[in-house]
């Protein structure tokens, strides 16, 4: 899984304690401190955009932004289950419904965010061009390797390349030979470092690691639209948390996620 990000200030957090979130450990600051950060649960893919959009803001206002970046059904259930949090941003609906439907987020804070595309990555310099058409060859071409994305049972990245596959009536060849990661990072990890010869993961992640290359793009209407909703957690009462939110969809903020591949949400339906 993609490694706990942590901006934490000095000084004034010497006196931070440990706490122990669903078995992923945190080290928060003391009350006092901890009222004035933001602290953000977000979809892993968003990790390399958030950071730099945390040092922005807090260049702007001196507020410290403080993230964790998992797959969002893992983050959804921390929330469920009482983690603190300001923000959530997921990489689909779904997740984001979940909290909803529980009244667990703020749901006038709620917003379309971002969109994203799925492709399909091979480590930097293999020659293999995955078949994509429909009935394709894909499974043949693993041979006995696998094919790394996020687990489809419940990581977004794997539901949407579930819903690719069987629409390019795949599915049932390729599900045997899944690696099923606990999120689309771990996914990109595992063909970066050539353990997997093909993994499905959101452009954007693609663009960020240097060990793979984007060899498909899985065609638009073979999978549904990516959306990234992000909301306030209805817990918060973080009054610079909804500051970093507006902040992110400001320009200066879409500017960012535009630097690192996002696109605008799609449009509702």
């Amino acid at each position: 899984m993609v490694g706990l990000h942590r901006s934490l200030g000095r000084g004034r957090f010497r006196s931070a304690m440990s706490a122990v979130i669903l078995g992923v450990g945190l080290t928060l600051a003391a009350p006092a401190a901890m009222a004035q950060d933001v602290l953000v649960l977000a979809a892993a893919s968003t990790k390399n955009a958030v950071e730099k959009l945390a040092s922005q803001f807090k260049a702007k206002t001196g507020a410290t932004v403080t993230s964790s970046f998992a797959a969002s059904s893992a983050l959804a259930k921390q929330i469920e289950n009482g983690a603190p949090a300001d923000i959530f941003i997921s990489a689909d609906l779904d997740w984001m419904d979940y909290l909803q439907q529980r009244s667990l987020i703020k749901t006038d804070s709620r917003v379309n965010l971002l969109g994203n595309e799925l492709v399909i990555v091979v480590p930097k310099g293999s020659t293999l061009k995955p078949d994509l058409s429909k009935g394709g060859k894909l499974a043949e071409q693993l041979g006995d390797g696998r094919l790394a994305t996020g687990d489809p049972s419940n990581v977004p990245v794997g539901k949407y390349a579930k819903a690719a596959l069987e629409k390019l009536d795949q599915w049932a060849a390729v599900e045997p030979k899944l690696a099923r990661a606990d999120s689309v990072r771990a996914a990109l990890v595992l063909v970066s470092r050539g353990e997997v010869p093909v993994g499905i993961v959101y452009r954007t992640d693609a663009a960020v690691d240097p060990g793979v290359e984007v060899a498909a793009a899985f065609p638009p209407d073979s999978y549904p639209p990516i959306t990234y909703p992000a909301a306030l957690v209805a817990s918060s009462k973080n009054a610079a948390a909804a500051s970093f939110l507006d902040y992110m969809k400001s320009p200066d903020g879409m500017a960012v996620w535009k630097e690192f591949g996002f696109v605008p949400a799609p449009k509702a339906p």
